[in-house]
């Protein structure tokens, strides 16, 4: 099969996507952005196209296809797990003195954690946008504070142990193949002996189909950073135009809010842009702003926008600046705000910004698509709903449940039309981005 890829380096989150001959989407993956932008990029490529052969292996498994789907990514998770167990149990070794009593410490922890696995890697939480990490640290911070209380550590030493470790697991790239952990899902999926034979049969099949890459186009905020060719580069408003119209092909005016910047564009009938607006000179109002507040109020990312929705009087913010927001907040806080109601506030404030920048694209069309990590944020989709209603009357409003894929689907597209037919970078020269 050949395939083609569209990668979209965000200053939060790494995207992928392969599309077919037909512009079909095959797979997508997804990991946040870390230090190490190589790694980033290898591990959503890699999980675009482990999504594609799983996709291969579930299309004749019926009924029993959601659950060897939910499976195999815990199964996934299981195995970042026990990597991340074997550089924790290195990692309190080393701790001059605490050693022989962090060690087991440690056990118990990632024990319980192998344990929980069902539950803290299931749909639901990877639906929220929250990665490995995310989900790990919560858990790994809780027991730490349990064994720590009960053992006579010091939690600091205990949760220093993950902090270190959590970095160089992050960035390892487990070579775990396909087949392996399919299988792993079957057995933990199915009971029955007919329908475990039947959906290992399609696993080795998907396991040794070709998929072969022929073409490639990167984009996003660290596009630069990308190992790949000047011509296999495009622009975040050029792959964003056209992902939203291959998404919604009435699309005519976009919005992206990501992790660093706001672009607003106009794209015509075929997904071409004719005009743009982007935020300049910081990242007030995109989604680093919000994990600040999140942080801020210690509270999860997606927690904010379910929060904001309960307020009753949203409160007046005057800035969205980063630097300000936690002064601002607490100020608020200080004098009887409620979290609910400075939230709607910080909410409406960053659409604010927005339809700012909307109006001097040339305003909203009849169909709008909203896309980004913050178009899940259901409270910034309801304050836009609002402000478009108020500002230009009734307009249709799309959010897709693949919108924080819209980047690389749209370079995934630029490949397909034609981008210059070259090799791929050898893994070596571009350490890990070799499809």
């Amino acid at each position: 099969m050949k395939l083609y890829l569209g990668v979209d380096l965000g200053s939060t989150t790494s995207k992928a996507v392969l599309v077919d001959d037909q512009g079909r989407v095959v797979g997508r993956g997804i990991t946040n952005t870390r230090s190490n932008y190589d790694v980033a990029v290898e591990i959503a490529r890699r999980d675009a196209m482990t999504d594609a052969r799983l996709a291969l292996a579930l299309r004749d498994l019926g009924a029993d296809a959601a659950a060897v789907a939910e499976s195999f990514w815990v199964c996934t998770d299981l195995y970042r797990l026990e990597a991340l167990r074997q550089i924790c149990r290195d990692t309190a070794r080393a701790v001059p003195g605490e050693g022989p009593r962090l060690v087991p410490a440690i056990d118990l922890i990632l024990s319980r954690l192998v344990e929980e696995a069902g539950q803290l890697f299931n749909a639901q939480a990877r639906s929220r946008g929250s990665f490995f990490r995310d989900i790990v640290g919560a858990r790994f911070h809780a027991l730490a504070e349990e064994s720590s209380q009960r053992g006579g550590l010091e939690f600091e030493r205990v949760l220093g142990v993950y902090d270190r470790a959590i970095l160089e697991a992050e960035n390892q790239l487990l070579d775990v193949g396909f087949a392996e952990v399919f299988a792993a899902a079957v057995e933990r999926a199915l009971r029955d002996d007919v329908r475990r034979d039947q959906a290992l049969a399609a696993g080795r099949d998907a396991a040794a189909a070709e998929l072969d890459v022929v073409g490639f186009v990167g984009t996003g905020y660290g596009r630069a950073r990308l190992p790949f060719p000047r011509d296999c580069i495009r622009s975040e408003i050029l792959c964003h135009g056209l992902g939203a119209h291959a998404m919604l092909p009435r699309t005519r005016t976009v919005l992206d809010i990501g992790g660093q910047d706001t672009k607003a564009i106009q794209i015509d009938e075929v997904g071409l842009v004719t005009s743009f607006q982007m935020n300049d000179r910081c990242a007030a109002g995109c989604g680093r702003y919000l994990g600040y507040i999140a942080d801020e109020l210690s509270l999860g990312l997606h927690e904010l926008g379910p929060l904001a929705l309960t307020a009753r009087r949203p409160a007046r913010i005057t800035s969205t600046c980063t630097v300000f927001a936690g002064t601002e907040i607490r100020d608020l806080l200080s004098v009887g705000e409620k979290r609910e109601d400075v939230l709607a506030g910080l909410h409406r404030a960053i659409v604010t910004r927005a339809m700012s920048l909307l109006a001097r694209s040339g305003g909203v069309s009849e169909e709008l698509t909203f896309t980004g990590g913050v178009a899940r944020n259901p409270a910034a989709v309801a304050a836009l709903r609002d402000m478009v209603l108020a500002h230009y009357g009734a307009r249709t409003i799309n959010v897709h449940h693949d919108s924080i894929y819209t980047g690389a689907l749209g370079a995934a597209l630029f490949a397909h039309r034609g981008v210059p037919a070259v090799d791929l970078p050898d893994a070596k020269e571009c350490k890990g981005c070799s499809a």
